[in-house]
């Protein structure tokens, strides 16, 4: 049997989310993620129809969406992932300093499952 990917020293809360009043359906839902040092998440993937737009506040960020290259991302940088991408890396660049996330989804409000884990 494969084993379920892993996450470490990571804690993500949903902060806020509010129907869009003048785009029937959709909705807006800020997802804070935090990681300890030396922290990450499994790959993943997230809601069909979620448009993301993620800006880091604190500490560095390295990231991998689809086949793309490795970036490490700054406090004050910002990444997109689009409909259907795969998250192949989110981790905390630093072994020593945690690192902090604020991720904006644009999403069907019907959507309730906004991430899913996959195996690499």
């Amino acid at each position: 049997m494969a084993e379920a990917p892993k996450s470490k020293n990571a804690k993500v809360n949903v902060a806020y989310q509010h129907e869009l009043p003048n785009v029937p359906g959709k909705s807006f839902k800020g997802v804070l993620v935090e990681y300890g040092p030396g922290g990450y998440s499994p790959g993943h993937t997230h809601a069909k129809s979620a448009f993301i737009y993620a800006t880091v506040l604190e500490g560095e960020i390295r990231s991998q969406v689809n086949d793309g290259p490795v970036a490490t991302c700054k406090a004050g940088q910002s990444f997109t992932e689009m409909p259907g991408d795969r998250h192949k890396i989110s981790a905390d660049a630093s072994e020593t300093k945690p690192a902090k996330l604020l991720a904006v989804f644009v999403v069907d409000t019907s959507d309730m499952e906004l991430t899913t884990a996959f195996w690499n």
